[in-house]
């Protein structure tokens, strides 16, 4: 049994997640907005200064009657690290 257990285990120590959460707030009604981006199928691949960039762009819009748009774009290393962010119509929290 102990082989079988040792075969089919993986041996990272730290789980890696699938997913990118995040938050928003929307500038115009302060609205709380919750975010994922899929680290599997969301990102699209860039070629910037000879290396591989992972690019998502996400637009979110709130459960409330304000129905203002929130642009969010997020850039990863090929390890799937997050390099940088940007949001317009609202801000990170």
């Amino acid at each position: 049994m102990g082989f079988l257990k040792k075969l089919f285990s993986s041996g990272s120590a730290r789980p890696v997640s699938r997913f990118h959460a995040f938050s928003v707030k929307c500038n115009r009604c302060g609205e709380i907005i919750d975010g994922r981006v899929d680290l599997s199928n969301d990102l699209s691949v860039d070629y910037e200064d000879n290396r591989e960039v992972y690019y998502v762009r996400k637009v979110l819009m709130g459960s409330n009657k304000c129905f203002q748009r929130v642009e969010v774009e997020f850039k990863f290393t090929s390890a799937r690290e997050l390099i940088e962010r940007h949001a317009t119509g609202g801000e990170f929290i």
